[in-house]
């Protein structure tokens, strides 16, 4: 039956695992009794067999005599028990009474017994080198002194070996309680006899058995210092051996040494040519061929394979190991989940479009060489703003010290209250000083490398002072073709910044270590925000992209520390508005729409005194003066007409938010420019010249004889709408000769030539990124270009 109570709290304490008698029993009598009957075997067992069962699971050595004697055997309804029996068959000594007269006697005893302890202490330090020259484990052992930590001396006994007093390696307990390396005790064992090393009891191999749980675990996470000159690295015993061989790999593949008397020295197998290595292993081929050929049925390349994959994984390999088993099952090794979104980057993909590639390859050739969506946006999360800390000195007005800000909600920032306009969009962005600090990150290379060319040193604090260009624009129809969000304007604006060029100030001076090579190139056009909104509805624009002016205005007054290479620099931002179209800087700053009396966002001439006067203009028009008029628009402080405070506002109507550069829009000036060319062109085949009030029909003929003739000669396909691609290619000289083979008068030829020919000397100055470096005499004959092309205007195309 079942143990009682307290032997099996002993069993539980002792990590023992038999719970009843019998199993007991077999363990230390070595007697069966499960096959007993009860009316003719015993039944019960005396008290005193109850304790040496005790002794025995708690590992007492007062049981041993009992082991040493054969197996017990039950006599059916005995009343003596001879296990009991044997334990009393020794002789007492008896006890000697004291007497005076033997008092010298004893005294000589104990100096002989002093003598004899010296001795045998002698004898106990000869038995321990006698025994560790029997282990002989020094090479394979590990000392204490590896130990990392200084452990108290009685720790470090209790973990060392009793007989090589290393570190104990592969642990075994004796049925006194003493610990040994498993190797020490049994080499000990077979030559100085059945004996405990430490306290010489009676111990056989059979005896010995692993350690507690409790104490392996603290012994494998004892930590150790590697001995390796040069490494030093602290690691957990159990990962030691793992840790030892990873520097024997390193060793045999750093210096392939191999011992060869005599002769030449031995190569490489990988050093070797192709006849070598074949020569070296053709015995090693001719048994793998034989095995492939009885158990594989010839298939030596699947044999070989999966010798080189099991190899690979016997050495942790795991990584190269996957992408043969990839190979060996028809499947490549896939592109890393980066790599995939630079594909989508650089390749100008949509997510859509990407993933259609994805599904695409992955069905044709079944393998999935390109990852999908989701692995490409946790790759990207380290790319985004939000990853590397930074601080301003000062702080940031109302703006956060938290750095690890990603994309946010594009109307966190508004103020609003009950009466306010309701903004109806949806909006993400970036905090500014988040998104400019990532810029820079983007750019830790080519600042270092600026450093160097510039013969700086590289750890040069600063400052630095950044020039920000900004943009806005709106992106046209972006509504879905399926699903059902809110209801949101089909139309999105987006705003953007590019880092155009980093300055540095030095004890020589200041010099420029970067400068933006392709300044409307997508990619170094950094995103801040993206809202679902027409750019024409003012009081969204204004909502939206309010928290942002107020953190540009709050940046220009502190300074960026950021960390560069390890080093803190001092970063300064200079922000230019100049990335805004005609319609877009009438917007935001305040002035009226395209179809206004003053037509030009540079200055303040109205269409008559555009017509009238060619020549003199002037850039006047700014921010502030904006503001300033638009606080008298607001006010009208002299009580004037409308008509009167319009001019005297020149066409400011509305509260300028946005800090713009006057300059212009290169691509809608190409357009425009492009448009009125192709107006003449049309004039000049009908002769508009002679006969100056044309017909609706006649004016329908003339463009449909130039769009048949500029498809047939140019390959120009005619648009509803003008746009960029199209100006681009009519306004060239090989148009103006297709054009003149439709014209009779050979001096209109001349004068469209030259027309033509002056326009393609003043477009560099306006489409150029820097035009005074890229064509600087062009810039020096603008002036007189210009006057010249005005006058041909006003002279040879008055009509216009």
């Amino acid at each position: 039956g079942p143990v009682d109570e307290e032997t099996q709290a002993l069993l539980r304490k002792k990590e023992k695992r038999a719970t009843s008698w019998p199993d007991l029993l077999a363990k230390v009598f070595k007697i069966d009794v499960r096959g007993d009957i009860d009316t003719t075997h015993p039944t019960h067992f005396c008290h005193n067999c109850w304790k040496v069962i005790q002794r025995k699971v708690s590992n007492a050595p007062h049981e041993a005599h009992l082991l040493e004697k054969d197996p017990v055997e039950w006599h059916p309804h005995s009343t003596s028990c001879d296990v009991c029996v044997t334990s009393f068959h020794g002789v007492k000594r008896k006890k000697s009474m004291l007497n005076s007269q033997l008092s010298k006697k004893l005294r000589i005893i104990a100096g002989r017994t002093r003598k004899i302890r010296c001795i045998r202490k002698v004898k106990q330090l000869n038995n321990k080198s006698l025994m560790k020259k029997i282990s002989n484990c020094k090479q394979i052992h590990l000392s204490t002194k590896v130990l990392a930590i200084d452990y108290p001396v009685d720790f470090v006994k209790s973990i060392s070996c009793q007989i090589c007093e290393h570190i104990l390696a592969d642990p075994v307990e004796t049925t006194c309680k003493h610990l040994f390396c498993r190797v020490c005790i049994l080499k000990c064992l077979k030559v100085m006899g059945s004996y405990c090393p430490s306290c010489q009891y009676p111990c056989f191999p059979t005896d010995l058995v692993s350690p507690v749980k409790s104490f392996l675990s603290i012994l494998n996470n004892l930590v150790l210092r590697c001995p390796i000159k040069g490494c030093h690295e602290e690691v957990f015993l159990e990962k030691y051996c793992q840790h030892r061989s990873n520097h024997k790999e390193a060793e045999s593949t750093d210096s392939y040494v191999y011992i060869n008397k005599g002769g030449r020295p031995r190569q490489h197998l990988l050093s070797l040519t192709r006849r070598a290595q074949k020569h070296r292993l053709r015995e090693l081929k001719l048994q793998v061929k034989d095995f492939a050929e009885k158990e594989e049925g010839g298939d030596v390349k699947s044999v070989c394979l999966t010798l080189f994959l099991l190899a690979l994984r016997s050495r942790n390999e795991h990584r190269q190991a996957d992408e043969l088993e990839a190979i060996m099952q028809g499947k490549g090794s896939d592109l890393h989940p980066a790599v995939c979104l630079a594909i989508r980057v650089n390749t100008f993909l949509s997510c859509s479009q990407y993933h259609k590639m994805y599904r695409t390859v992955k069905a044709i050739t079944g393998r999935q060489i390109f990852q999908p969506l989701h692995a490409l946006r946790t790759a990207e999360k380290s790319l985004l703003p939000g990853y590397h800390p930074f601080e301003w000195e000062p702080p940031l007005k109302n703006v956060s010290s938290n750095t690890d800000v990603g994309i946010i909600d594009g109307l966190s920032g508004i103020q609003q209250s009950v009466d306010d306009y309701p903004v109806d969009t949806i909006a993400k962005r970036f905090r500014y000083d988040v998104a400019l600090v990532a810029a820079l990150m983007d750019l830790e290379e080519e600042i270092l490398e600026g450093l160097k060319t510039h013969d700086l040193d590289d750890y040069l604090k600063g400052p630095f002072t950044v020039v920000i260009k900004e943009s806005c624009d709106g992106m046209g129809d972006v509504s879905e073709k399926h699903g059902s969000g809110p209801a949101v304007p089909e139309k999105a604006v987006r705003f953007s910044f590019t880092l155009m060029s980093i300055t540095v100030t030095h004890d020589r001076g200041s010099a420029r270590i970067f400068e933006e090579s392709k300044p409307n190139s997508e990619l170094c056009c950094k995103p801040l925000c993206l809202m679902l909104a027409d750019e024409s509805d003012h009081e969204t624009l204004t909502a939206i992209l309010s928290p942002l002016i107020a953190e540009r205005e709050a940046m220009k007054n502190s300074a960026l520390i950021l960390y560069m290479a390890g080093i803190p620099r001092i970063f300064k931002f200079i922000f230019r508005g100049t990335g805004y179209d005609e319609k877009l800087v009438r917007e935001v700053e305040g002035l009226e729409a395209s179809g206004s009396t003053y037509i030009c966002t540079l200055c303040d001439a109205t269409r008559l005194e555009a017509s009238q006067n060619l020549i003199l203009h002037s850039v006047t028009r700014n921010h502030a003066e904006n503001l300033e008029r638009y606080e008298v628009w607001r006010s009208n402080p002299y009580h004037e007409a409308v008509d009167e405070l319009r001019h005297r506002v020149k066409g400011v109507s509305a509260k300028p938010f946005i800090e713009t550069v006057p300059s212009i829009d290169a691509l809608h000036c190409d357009i425009g420019n492009a448009a009125e060319f192709y107006k003449i062109f049309q004039f000049e085949i009908g002769e508009v010249y002679k006969n100056p009030n044309p017909t609706k029909e006649e004016r329908k003929r003339w463009q449909s004889t130039l769009d048949k003739h500029l498809r047939k000669k140019m390959n120009l396909k005619p648009v509803i709408r003008m746009n960029g691609n199209f100006a681009r290619k009519l306004m060239s000289k090989e148009t103006v000769d297709a054009v003149c083979e439709l014209m009779k008068c050979e001096e209109r030829h001349e004068a469209l030539r030259e027309l033509m020919d002056l326009y393609l000397k003043m477009k560099p100055v306006w489409r150029s990124s820097c035009p005074t470096k890229e064509c600087p005499e062009l810039v020096c004959q603008y002036s007189y270009n210009s006057q010249r092309f005005a006058e041909l205007l006003s002279t040879k195309f008055s009509y216009r």
